[in-house]
């Protein structure tokens, strides 16, 4: 009781001892019953701090673990989205490379089908009579003009579309419309539509040597004809499957190509 009256109660209660050994046994008591509160205070006041500090490092790992689960979120979802990227860039490669080559297979179909034609012109020709007036073809190397005016898009030899296959000509990126004359004299052993060359005249210049214009607009002679140096023959187009106006220009010796370079000036 006395520990749980304090203060004014345990002065009441020294006042009404009247024994004097009673009184100091009482004050002993209260003192020691002081001392034991004093310190079980200062215990218990020790013990709340001790808790407000594991309360506070719990809290500050607490926002540590939550900034780390945030992190590996964070983490988890880059490496989904770089996983799905990685995804769409092999698709597209696979794309890419079934495009190119679906592309490759195309052009040497359209190469095998000028081949063809260009066999059986050569077995056409072969007995041809040569004209009085005709010009020797090898007479005019290096100074014959070229059949289009424009800038050369690809270089003959280089390779075609990334694949094996090489230019065998020439490409001039030119107006449509524009003309297309022939580069010496020479007679239309070919004029019509051929799958991969659109429109195409076919020139036999005697020799072994013939000129090719392809992707045309439209045909300005007809087999048979026999032009000169500069003759417009055709106009330039994109006929043929091309994407924009453009002739592309072949000179074959003996059924091979040559690089058109050697032959036109300029």
């Amino acid at each position: 009781q006395a520990w749980a009256s304090g203060g004014d109660s345990s002065l009441k209660l020294l006042l009404n001892q009247e024994d004097p050994e009673a009184l100091a046994r009482v004050l002993a008591y209260y003192r020691y019953l002081a001392a034991a509160r004093s310190e079980a205070l200062a215990s218990f006041r020790e013990t709340l701090a001790e808790l407000a500090t594991v309360e506070a490092s719990a809290a500050a790992r607490r926002d540590e673990l939550d900034a780390e689960r945030d992190a590996l979120v964070a983490r988890q979802r880059e490496l989904a989205a770089a996983q799905d990227r990685r995804a769409e860039a092999v698709a597209a490669l696979a794309a890419s490379i079934a495009e190119r080559d679906a592309e490759l297979a195309r052009l040497a179909r359209d190469a095998e089908a000028l081949e063809k034609v260009l066999v059986e012109i050569e077995a056409a020709i072969r007995d041809l009579a040569i004209p009085a007036n005709y010009q020797p073809f090898t007479a005019a190397r290096g100074a014959m003009p070229w059949p289009a005016a424009g800038e050369h898009a690809n270089r003959f030899g280089r390779p075609r579309n990334q694949g094996k296959m090489r230019w065998r000509g020439v490409t001039i990126n030119a107006e449509a419309g524009s003309t297309v004359a022939a580069i010496h004299h020479g007679r239309v052993v070919y004029a019509d539509w051929l799958r991969g060359s659109g429109l195409l005249l076919v020139l036999d210049h005697g020799e072994g040597y013939m000129s090719l214009y392809a992707h045309n607009q439209s045909l300005l002679k007809d087999v048979g004809d026999w032009v000169t140096a500069g003759t417009p023959i055709a106009t330039v187009g994109a006929s043929g499957g091309r994407e924009r106006a453009a002739l592309y220009f072949e000179i074959r010796q003996d059924g091979k190509p040559v690089d058109p370079a050697g032959w036109c000036r300029g």
